[in-house]
């Protein structure tokens, strides 16, 4: 991932402290794996029924740039994501409709397992199509939920076996008064917990923070307490715990998984084992559109093919989250986007056509800086700042800032390291003797218009130029002509 250049420099730099938001203390902390130089982590990975929106899909670009950052520091990451291709209800209180059933319903699928497996395939592939467009690094071991069932019963049969559960009619349910520290991740309020916020309460609880960790039903896997389906918490820490190991290092994703899906993991692993489940727990904060957090169910979601549509790319709204710190809630728009493609086009100018990307060696101070911003709790924004400093730097000539531009681009990785060709061609720079005559002609005559100060004359010629499908750029080196991509 990165070059041989910094190969030395990564031994020297793995002991700069590293500070996390641990949302289980409520405050930065100093990262340190359990195993010198490996560090374990884990990410909760999308219910496969639909395509994921692209508040999703900010958790993924969030716990790549922690990779990313660990790996610069010089550790090695394994790393699980899991696939839920069953047994998520459409209400974290356990009730509702399960999600792949809902997708297969709407797609006229009968429910069965094969046909949830086959939808469950389509939209796996779309993830991973997803990731590849984010420049997301994929992770170690893909997890997919229905491939880990003995795992997950087996981790039920041990709560069972230990006293932590209790059998109702339509399943077994963890009993959290058997964890007096449930709750204790982001201080929740376990009066605030209500069961089924949206339908009638199950009687047959406990408690109303109790969690399902198997649901009987006609349609699943044969166990000890009937045909059914393991429980969504319970995948995730089966999962965690078969990829990786019983105690591991970081555990990602979004706010909204700390109230009952984390707690609730922690509990299931933590009573299981005897042992601490996750070191650190890194979240990040939604994603909002028009203000309002984004949601299948409210139906204001955008797919990352909607932006394709629209004439978007995956740097460009990866560019557009990460000048956002991954703490703060961000409000989507169009508009925001646009300025966001218009920067980053104005970045890979600079690299693939004034610096013509021409490698000398990395300046020093900014690589530092880099590390520095980084080590703090992942300041993106900061990154971003200091990259665009960089361009503007006087004391620096074109192929240190290529260089060095590269080495920031090994964390955002936004596009800024391809092959000259490769760059402009992406840019779609047109060089002289690519120009149509046709488009020549009207060049001169922008070219004589704007001489002569007839700006409106330019201005419809340029116009003119941009129907015939090119974009045309005065800066100060001359007119620049590129082609008008789909």
């Amino acid at each position: 991932m990165f070059s041989n250049l910094f190969r030395s420099e990564k031994t020297a730099f793995a002991t700069l402290p590293i500070q996390l938001y641990n949302t289980s203390g409520g405050q930065k902390e100093i990262f340190q794996a359990q195993n010198d130089g490996v560090v374990l982590m884990y990410s909760c990975g999308p219910t496969v029924y639909d395509y994921a929106h692209i508040g999703n899909l900010r958790s993924y670009v969030f716990s790549d740039i922690l990779k990313r950052t660990l790996q610069f520091h010089g550790y090695a990451v394994s790393h699980t994501i899991n696939f839920t291709d069953f047994g998520h209800l459409t209400d974290d209180g356990d009730a509702g409709e399960d999600k792949m059933m809902k997708g297969l319903k709407r797609e006229g699928l009968p429910v069965t397992l094969e046909a949830m497996r086959d939808l469950s395939d389509r939209y796996i592939r779309a993830f991973t199509e997803d990731f590849a467009a984010l420049r997301i690094i994929p992770p170690t071991t893909w997890a997919r939920a229905s491939e880990y069932i003995p795992e997950q019963i087996k981790l039920i049969a041990t709560l069972q076996e230990a006293g932590y559960t209790y059998e109702t009619s339509d399943g077994v349910y963890f009993d959290i008064s058997k964890f007096p520290a449930y709750g204790k991740l982001g201080n929740i309020n376990l009066s605030e917990l209500k069961s089924g916020a949206r339908v009638e309460i199950n009687t047959e609880k406990r408690q109303a923070a109790d969690f399902a960790v198997w649901k009987k039903g006609t349609l699943g896997w044969d166990s000890r307490w009937g045909k059914g389906f393991p429980g969504w918490h319970i995948e995730c820490s089966a999962m965690a715990m078969a990829t990786l190991s019983e105690t591991i290092d970081i555990h990602t994703g979004g706010i909204d998984h700390i109230p009952v899906h984390h707690n609730a993991e922690i509990a299931q692993c933590e009573c299981a084992t005897g042992k601490t489940f996750a070191r650190y727990w890194l979240h990040n904060a939604f994603l909002s559109i028009n203000n309002t957090k984004v949601s299948k169910s409210l139906g204001n979601t955008f797919t990352l093919r909607q932006l394709f549509e629209q004439g978007f790319t995956g740097e460009d709204y990866r560019y557009w989250l990460l000048t956002a710190h991954y703490r703060s809630p961000v409000n989507f728009s169009w508009e925001a986007l646009a300025a966001a493609k218009q920067a980053l086009f104005r970045l890979r100018r600079l690299v693939y056509e004034e610096y013509q990307q021409v490698d000398g060696v990395p300046e020093t101070n900014y690589v530092a800086q880099l590390r520095s911003h980084l080590a703090n709790d992942l300041d993106t924004p900061a990154v971003i700042a200091l990259l665009w400093q960089i361009t503007k730097d006087t004391n620096l000539d074109n192929p240190t800032k290529c260089a060095t531009i590269k080495v920031f681009d090994s964390i955002l990785d936004v596009g800024l390291s391809a092959t000259k060709a490769e760059g402009q061609e992406a840019l779609g720079t047109v060089t002289a003797d690519e120009i149509p005559s046709a488009i020549q002609t009207l060049l001169d005559k922008r070219e004589a218009a704007r001489i002569a100060n007839n700006w409106f004359e330019a201005d419809t010629l340029r116009e003119a130029i941009k129907i015939k499908g090119y974009n045309l750029e005065d800066t100060p080196h001359g007119p620049k002509l590129s082609k008008i991509l789909d």
